[in-house]
C-alpha cells in the first residue's frame, strides 16, 4: 500500500488500465515522501499483470507472496533494472554520482528480449544524481525507446534536470504526508519503538517518512526536548544553548548535528502555529533566520557549536518573557 500517493497512484493506473502507458515518468517530490517505494510498486505491479494472470487488488498492490514480486524483492528479475548510486569497493563510501557506464549497462538491457512478459522497466533513485555523461546517455534512450519499456525516474530536484530529459517524461508529483499518514506509515514500519515516539516525530519530519526514519534512529529526544525548553521558555543565563552546543560539538556527533540543523525550524514552525500574532511573528521571524543559518552552516563548513549556539539564541528569541 502507498500511504498518502492517491493521485500518483491513479494517474499511473488509469494509464496501466488504457493501454497507452507513456514510455518514461518522472517522480518528483521532496526526499521521503513515497517516490521510490510508488516506484518499486508500480514495477512489480507491471512484470505482474505482464506475466498473468492479472493481480487482482486495488491500485498498484501486489501480494508479497506473488513469484514475481518474490524475483523483484531478491533483485533476480531478469527484465527490471534499479540504477542507484555504488559503494566504492576500496573505500566503503557511496559514490556522488550515478556513472555513465551504469547507464550504458541498460543499452545492453534494451536489446535483449523480455523473459518474463513483454514489459522491461527502469527505475533510476534518483535520477538527479546522474553525471553529465549519465544524463545525455539516458536521454538517447528516451529519445527512441524500445517498445514495451518503462522508465520510472524519482527526482528530488526536478528543476535541476536537463530541460531535454523532463521534456521526455510525465510527470507525476509527489507531496509531504499529512499527519494520519505519517502516522499510519509509522506504525507499520516503525513498530519497534513507543507509540509516543512516533507521535513526537510527526509534527518534526515535514511529511517525509525518510526523514521520520533518520531522526527515530539518531534518538534525538534529548535534543528536541532542549530546543523546546528554550523555544518555550527561553534562555538568560545561555546555560540551556550551552549544553546543547557541547553535546554536539564533539566529532561523534555530526549526525546528530546535521538532524539538529533540520530540527530546529521545524519546531519554531510548529510552535508558530499555536501562538498569538505578536508571538506567530516573531516565530516567523525565528524561522526564516534558522533555516538560513541551517542551509549556510554545512556548506561554510561553520563551526557546530558556535552555529547550535546562535540557533540556541534564535528559539529564545520567541519566547515572550525569558523565565529562569
Amino acid at each position: 500500500m502507498i500511504a498518502g500517493q492517491d493521485s500518483a497512484v491513479e494517474q499511473f493506473r488509469r494509464a496501466m488500465d488504457s493501454g497507452a502507458l507513456h514510455h518514461a515518468w518522472l517522480l518528483a517530490g521532496p526526499k521521503g515522501v513515497g517516490k521510490a517505494h510508488f516506484a518499486r510498486a508500480a514495477a512489480v505491479r507491471l512484470l505482474a499483470d505482464g506475466a498473468g494472470p492479472k493481480v487482482d487488488a486495488p491500485g498498484l498492490d501486489t501480494p508479497a507472496d506473488h513469484p514475481i514480486a518474490k524475483l523483484i524483492e531478491a533483485g533476480s528479475h531478469p527484465d527490471m533494472r534499479w540504477l542507484q548510486r555504488l559503494v566504492n569497493e576500496k573505500t566503503g563510501v557511496l559514490a556522488r554520482n550515478i556513472s555513465v557506464d551504469q547507464v550504458r549497462t541498460l543499452g545492453e538491457f534494451m536489446g535483449l528480449t523480455p523473459a518474463l512478459s513483454d514489459w522491461r522497466v527502469v527505475v533510476i533513485d534518483s535520477v538527479d544524481n546522474l553525471e553529465p555523461g549519465a544524463a545525455n546517455a539516458l536521454l538517447k534512450m528516451l529519445e527512441e525507446p524500445p517498445p514495451k519499456t518503462v522508465f520510472l525516474l524519482v527526482s528530488h530536484s526536478p528543476g535541476r534536470l536537463l530541460p531535454t530529459i523532463r521534456s521526455r517524461c510525465r510527470r507525476v508529483d509527489f507531496h509531504p504526508l499529512d499527519d494520519d499518514a505519517m502516522t499510519s506509515v509509522l506504525a507499520t514500519i516503525m513498530a519497534e519503538i513507543s507509540k509516543e515516539k512516533r507521535r513526537a516525530l510527526v509534527p518534526l519530519s515535514d511529511g517525509s517518512v525518510g526523514k521520520a526514519a533518520a531522526y527515530a534512529s539518531l534518538d534525538l529526544a534529548e535534543l528536541q526536548s532542549g530546543a523546546l525548553a528554550i523555544l518555550e521558555r527561553g534562555d538568560p543565563d545561555n546555560s540551556k544553548r550551552s549544553a546543547l552546543a557541547s553535546q554536539l560539538a564533539r566529532k561523534t556527533a555530526a549526525d546528530r548535528y546535521a538532524a539538529f540543523l533540520d530540527l530546529v525550524p521545524a519546531l519554531i514552525a510548529r510552535e508558530a502555529r499555536t501562538l498569538d500574532p505578536a508571538g506567530r511573528e516573531r516565530a516567523l521571524l525565528a524561522y526564516a533566520k534558522a533555516r538560513e543559518l541551517a542551509a549556510i552552516a554545512p556548506r561554510l563548513s561553520l563551526d557546530p557549536a558556535a552555529t547550535v549556539f546562535q540557533l540556541g539564541g534564535i528559539l529564545a528569541s520567541v519566547a515572550e518573557q525569558p523565565l529562569p
